[in-house]
């Protein structure tokens, strides 16, 4: 009985996780055509609109990441922060004043760096069960 409640539970929250990455892929789609659709009325083409839809794109990979292995590196959220404070910056930095803007890019230094740490760890500690084990690592494990 307890091993049933288990594995409905377990069902439900997986079907619930399913369907909140669909909503999320389908709104994601629905945003970049807006996008896309206000590029062609303004016949142009600005850095703040390729950022966006860089932003879009990379939403979409994080999902499709998900679903192809079952994990989400942590990675992908900071890349998408990185990318949405350049975005940031980049439209407000007239009315910005220098704190601010110092703010920001200090932000997304902090945010690569991190994104290096985590690079770090993951390549000089990997996971046992990870697939980007090297053969040396593997054989230095067996023993």
């Amino acid at each position: 009985m307890r091993k049933r409640i288990k594995q409905f539970n377990y069902s439900a929250l997986s079907l619930i996780e399913h369907i909140g990455l669909l909503v999320i892929a389908i709104a994601t789609v629905f945003a970049m055509s807006d996008e896309i659709i206000g590029m062609f009325s303004n016949k142009a083409v600005t850095l703040t609109d390729l950022l966006m839809l860089f932003l879009y794109l990379e939403v979409v990979a994080m999902i499709q990441r998900y679903y192809t292995s079952g994990k989400l590196p942590v990675r992908f959220p900071l890349y998408i922060g990185i990318v949405a404070l350049a975005r940031y910056l980049i439209l407000d930095m007239k009315a910005m004043d220098e704190w601010r803007m110092i703010a920001v890019t200090s932000s997304i230094l902090l945010l690569a760096l991190a994104i290096l740490l985590i690079r770090y760890g993951h390549v000089r500690f990997p996971y046992m069960n990870d697939e980007s084990i090297t053969a040396e690592n593997k054989t230095e494990n067996t023993h």
